[in-house]
């Protein structure tokens, strides 16, 4: 048994992963979103449908079948201090809207300790690298105010690894999950608040659900490691196939930008590997690309950013412009990860002239 834990999470697209595994493991769990999410959430909950693997059934996860308690609130109704723990599980420039740099504020204030399962890393998170000490950060974050105040030790990084999204045109409170890898997480800074992480952790990893006449656990898991270079060992991923799945006029799904193009793909990925190994992390920290080239057979859609962009979207996360300060922060550059920039750049820039 795992003591219970009250958790407040940012995002209530995304968010629900997290949640419905927090729930399972019977943890009190409050989702901030928008008026229409909260709105369904509170009058039916949240439903997650996982994939079992192979030829196991795939898991559909009711919260209200769950021993777990979820309530839906605004940003603006949102107490954290209220919670043992918050997770944030939005977009970044989701944090450009005011409500939301509000409730940002009082976490701050409130001194939670917070899980981040971002893309993009909080600048906070940021300086736990000794490499990247003195990073120019222009142009990479849409509301860098939003980090102001957060502490460097009360912040850590998770990489949103398994892959899920709502379905087009299908309800705001179902979550499918495409691709059922592990979250993995990287303890907190000094170390205060892992013991917390670690037994949230426990807890939703060995939460059971009921299959027929037995119960069993769920694939999904959340890893905790020491380096802080785990989570971001997901650079190499997402300019090799999430940025890369961005054209100039278009978007192709990750498994055909990742596969069609292997030898570009495994040239980027180890770039990406080697910024990283610059900057202080160690080869177990990494990916090897085999493994994501493995994965990338179930992406079968264009990234978050990409259907973003070609939905008209004036501002994304920008890991790659990110990826590009971090090189050249330590003196190297890349062709291939200069003109994915542009591109984007470029995209947006299109986006922002239509929305004028």
């Amino acid at each position: 048994m795992h003591d219970e834990i009250s958790v407040l999470v940012l995002g209530a697209s995304y968010g629900s992963l997290i949640a419905i595994k927090a729930l399972a493991a019977g943890n009190r769990v409050t989702l901030v979103g928008r008026a229409d999410e909260v709105a369904v959430i509170e009058s039916e909950g949240i439903t997650v449908e996982i994939p079992g693997g192979g030829s196991t059934p795939p898991f559909e996860l009711v919260s209200a079948e769950l021993p777990g308690r979820l309530h839906g609130c605004l940003p603006g109704d949102a107490n954290p201090s209220a919670h043992d723990l918050v997770v944030l599980a939005m977009q970044e420039p989701h944090f450009h809207d005011q409500s939301v740099q509000a409730l940002m504020r009082r976490v701050a204030e409130s001194g939670k300790p917070c899980l981040s399962v971002m893309n993009m890393p909080p600048p906070p998170y940021l300086r736990r690298i000794p490499g990247l000490q003195g990073l120019r950060l222009d142009g990479c974050y849409t509301a860098p105010e939003a980090w102001d105040g957060i502490a460097q030790d009360r912040l850590t990084l998770c990489s949103p690894d398994p892959q899920a999204a709502r379905l087009p045109d299908g309800p705001l409170n179902r979550l499918k999950v495409g691709l059922a890898t592990n979250f993995r997480a990287a303890a907190f800074d000094g170390g205060g608040d892992t013991d917390l992480l670690r037994d949230f952790a426990a807890g939703l990893n060995d939460a059971r659900v009921q299959r027929g006449a037995r119960s069993s656990t769920m694939p999904v898991r959340l890893r905790v490691y020491e380096s802080p270079f785990v989570p971001l060992s997901k650079w190499s991923m997402l300019m090799t196939g999430n940025y890369r799945c961005i054209e100039e006029d278009g978007m192709r799904s990750i498994r055909d930008t990742v596969l069609a193009e292997g030898d570009d793909s495994r040239e980027i990925y180890a770039w990406v590997n080697r910024l990283l190994l610059r900057l202080g992390a160690a080869q177990e920290d990494l990916i090897p690309f085999e493994h994501y080239a493995k994965a990338a057979r179930y992406l079968l859609k264009p990234s978050s950013a990409a259907r973003a962009l070609a939905a008209g979207a004036t501002a994304i996360e920008r890991v790659d412009r990110l990826v590009q300060h971090a090189a050249r922060h330590v003196g190297i550059d890349s062709v291939p990860i200069d003109g994915i920039v542009a591109r984007v750049d470029r995209r947006l820039a299109v986006n922002l002239r239509a929305a004028a």
